[in-house]
C-alpha cells in the first residue's frame, strides 16, 4: 500500500505598505527571482487564487506574491488579517506579510517629483493623504511579518534588500555567464559586458607550426604561456572577472557576457577563453563557452601585423 504525500506547502507573500513605499518595484523583483505575481488584487478573493489543501501533492506550487494596498476596493485592514489569519492555519501554506514603509517627508518629495495626486488627499495637500493612510494601515503594519523602509532607499537598495531576503527561496538560477572568443578583424560580438583586447600578447598565427592550429592545441597553449606577458595579465583578468561575478549578481543581473578578442579569433582568444572558464569553473561557478570565428580558415591578411 502506497503512503499518501502531504501536499507541498504553497510560498504566499503578501506584499502591502504605503503608497509610493516601493510596492511595485519589490513584485518586479519578486517576478524576476521566479515568483508568480500578481498586483492590486482583492484579498476577498484570496481563497479562489491559492491551491485548494486537497489538490494532488505533484501539482507544481510555485512561490506567489500578491500584492495590495490602501487602493483596494473594500480595503479594511483588519478583514485582511483575520482573512489571512484563517488561511495560515492552513498546513499547506507558508505565508509571509511584507509592508513596506516610508518617511511621510520622503513620500511628500516622491509625490511632488512625480505630479501624482495621492489617492486619499483628493483636493488636500498630499501630507494629509499620506496622514490618512497611515492611519489607515498601521494594523497591518504592526501584524507584519518583516517591514522595510525605504525612506533612504534607491530603487537599487529597495531592489537588492528584495533579492538578499527573497532570493534564495524561489531556487532561483545563478547569474548565466557566457564567456566568447572573437575576432576584431571578423567584427566585434553584439552583446559584450567585458572585453578583453589579447592582441598584445605574441601571435602563434606567425609560426608555421601552429597557424592552422587553434588555442584549444597544447602546442598553441604552450606558446602563448611563454609569454612574459601572460601569467600577470591573465591573472588580473581572472581575479577581475571573480571580484565583479558576486556583485553582478547582487545587483540582479541575470546574464554576463564576457568576450575575448584577438586578431582573427583563433588562437589567443580561443586560449584565453578557455582558461577563464577553467578558472570559474573551479570558484564553483558553470559558464558557456563559444567560439565564434574557431572554424574560420586562417589567413594572412586577416591577421595582418598582429
Amino acid at each position: 500500500m502506497t503512503e499518501s504525500r502531504p501536499p507541498a506547502r504553497q510560498r504566499l507573500l503578501l506584499v502591502t505598505g504605503l503608497l509610493g513605499a516601493g510596492k511595485t518595484t519589490a513584485l518586479k523583483v519578486l517576478e524576476d527571482l521566479g515568483w508568480e505575481v500578481i498586483d492590486n488584487f482583492p484579498i476577498r478573493l484570496l481563497d479562489r487564487l491559492i491551491d485548494k489543501a486537497d489538490s494532488p501533492a505533484s501539482d507544481p506550487r510555485s512561490p506567489l506574491a500578491i500584492g495590495f494596498d490602501s487602493r483596494t476596493r473594500g480595503f479594511d485592514p483588519n478583514k485582511v488579517i483575520q482573512r489571512v489569519k484563517q488561511l495560515a492555519a492552513r498546513a499547506d501554506l507558508e505565508i509571509t506579510t511584507l509592508f513596506l514603509d516610508c518617511a511621510g517627508r520622503e513620500l511628500e518629495r516622491r509625490y511632488n517629483e512625480t505630479r501624482r495626486r495621492h489617492p486619499l488627499a483628493q483636493d488636500l495637500p498630499v501630507a494629509s493623504g499620506i496622514a490618512a493612510e497611515r492611519e489607515l494601515m498601521e494594523p497591518l503594519r504592526r501584524w507584519a511579518d518583516m517591514v522595510i523602509s525605504t525612506t533612504d532607499f534607491t530603487s537599487n537598495d529597495l531592489q537588492q534588500a528584495v533579492r538578499e531576503r527573497f532570493g534564495d527561496e524561489t531556487g532561483a538560477q545563478e547569474t548565466t555567464i557566457s564567456i566568447t572568443s572573437f575576432g576584431f578583424a571578423r567584427g566585434m560580438p553584439p552583446i559584450a559586458d567585458l572585453v578583453f583586447d589579447m592582441r598584445f600578447l605574441d601571435n602563434p598565427h606567425w609560426d608555421s607550426l601552429l597557424r592552422e592550429q587553434t588555442g584549444k592545441d597544447q602546442a598553441v597553449a604552450d606558446h602563448i604561456r611563454q609569454d612574459e606577458a601572460w601569467d600577470e595579465a591573465f591573472g588580473r583578468i581572472r581575479d577581475l572577472v571573480l571580484m565583479l561575478l558576486p556583485r553582478y549578481r547582487a545587483q540582479g543581473k541575470a546574464y554576463v557576457n564576457i568576450a575575448f578578442g584577438c586578431t582573427g579569433g583563433r588562437h589567443r582568444s580561443v586560449f584565453s577563453a578557455e582558461q577563464l572558464a577553467a578558472a570559474l569553473r573551479a570558484a564553483g561557478y558553470a559558464p558557456s563557452v563559444v567560439h565564434r570565428n574557431l572554424s574560420a580558415r586562417a589567413v594572412d591578411m586577416v591577421e595582418g601585423k598582429h
